[in-house]
């Protein structure tokens, strides 16, 4: 039920619709996301990951329906809409509200006025015809799956087994997941802070604390004072990894920092001398601004990690931690546009940068030290694949103890030793130089 004070849902949905082509057309949906006035961005954001959880059914409906694509515009807000009201059981409002809002939005767009009769004839189609319907699109796995058909098969592949929990897994709402600052704060007083405001969580053993409902980081007891951070269970191993052997004071590099989650973990854990840095000037600022409402400090500085010899100073790092650019595959649950935004030509294309990055790095790694590498992706050749064919290329490189490919959800826990029960999917090596 929509709320009176919110925007009108016809307009919600036109500019969901407007958020779903821009991605179409190559934009992340979180850039997307800024365009949205403020006060429609909460509603929009809520229906347009309902939309991309189900656009693959959505867009084989659509397919059953039109014997010609309709423009642009109107073939967002049809598949919009067929995405919302497929499934009764996942509906966020009424079905018959849904397709008379939908229709609403195209006679009040211009551009799209024409075809709100025809949008509606094929909505109100669906609806008398829902069963066999749906029922012709369960041959697609596209439909069932609701990844593109390049991105199940891949799954298909590797990981035969549990290729469908994977899948049921990333198309799953991610849990709400936060780190405690250790250096100010106990995961048991935090969980006794939440619990006197009537919080339900629960602490993993890797001491993540998943909250049983998301909220508002405004309603997160000491958050503005840094007691917590915002950060998937899976992401919190990589601090802890590279700091086990690293001894005191460590100097650390973390060679893609923003936005400082991993930064900021490695400081609460050790008095570590870390080096933050990354590329891209704008999110540099996301580093200093959440070291700074956590009372941590780290030199942070631009440059890229594939080319050091423009900003190393020549002192070897004790460890190093690249969390290496990716396609995000593990991470579609909290980004479930990625899908939809990835080729799958990007897998190779970023392998080859990775590849690139760990070569750069690995001289700056005293003898002794060690490199945690990580990416939040399902795809091996990201992961494991990646890390095989560096050892067979470094003589110097030996292949540590490390968790390996993490699946995404709860359901990872059946199919393996998971102590930190529902995460994201994402991949972890740990190297140590020889010593000479």
């Amino acid at each position: 039920m929509q709320s009176p004070s919110a925007p009108p849902l016809w307009q919600q949905l036109q500019a969901t619709a407007k958020l779903l082509q821009r991605v179409q057309l190559g934009q992340s949906g979180t850039a997307a996301m800024e365009t949205v006035p403020a006060s429609l961005r909460a509603g929009v954001q809520a229906l347009a990951f309902h939309a991309w959880r189900n656009m693959g059914r959505a867009s084989a409906l659509r397919d059953c329906l039109v014997q010609r694509r309709p423009p642009p515009g109107t073939d967002a807000m049809l598949c919009l809409t067929l995405a919302l009201i497929w499934d009764p059981q996942q509906a966020l409002y009424d079905e018959f509200t849904l397709v008379n809002q939908a229709v609403e939005a195209l006679k009040r767009a211009p551009s799209s006025r024409a075809h709100a009769n025809f949008v509606n004839a094929c909505l109100r189609r669906f609806l008398r015809e829902r069963d066999p319907l749906v029922a012709a699109t369960n041959a697609n796995p596209q439909a069932v799956w609701n990844h593109p058909l390049w991105w199940v098969h891949r799954m298909q592949r590797e990981y035969p087994i549990h290729w469908q929990q994977v899948l049921q897994a990333s198309n799953a709402q991610a849990p709400m997941t936060l780190r405690v600052n250790v250096r100010r704060c106990t995961v048991a007083d935090y969980l006794q802070r939440l619990s006197e405001i009537g919080i339900a969580a629960q602490a993993t053993q890797s001491a993540a604390i998943v909250l049983d409902k998301a909220i508002p980081v405004d309603r997160l007891p000491g958050f503005n004072e840094g007691l917590v951070a915002v950060q998937d269970a899976a992401a919190q191993l990589a601090a802890p990894l590279l700091l086990d052997g690293l001894g005191k004071k460590p100097r650390i590099l973390d060679a893609c920092a923003a936005p400082g989650g991993k930064t900021a973990h490695l400081l609460e854990l050790a008095d570590a001398q870390v080096l933050a840095l990354d590329k891209d000037a704008q999110r540099l600022e996301k580093i200093h601004a959440n070291l700074h409402r956590l009372g941590l400090q780290a030199q942070v500085r631009q440059g890229d990690a594939a080319h050091p010899q423009a900003w190393w100073d020549g002192v070897p790092f004790d460890g190093i931690l690249l969390d290496a650019p990716c396609t995000a595959s593990g991470i579609v649950r909290r980004h479930p546009d990625i899908r939809w935004l990835r080729r799958e030509e990007d897998i190779s294309q970023l392998a080859t940068l990775q590849a690139q990055m760990l070569r750069a790095l690995w001289p700056l790694l005293r003898p002794g030290g060690r490199m945690v590498y990580c990416t939040c992706s399902l795809f091996k050749a990201e992961g494991q694949a990646q890390i095989n064919g560096f050892l067979e290329m470094q003589a110097d490189a030996v292949g540590l103890a490390a968790p390996g490919h993490l699946l995404p959800g709860a359901t990872a826990r059946a199919l393996y030793d998971n102590p930190i029960h529902d995460h994201d999917g994402f991949f972890y090596a740990l190297l140590e130089k020889r010593l000479a």
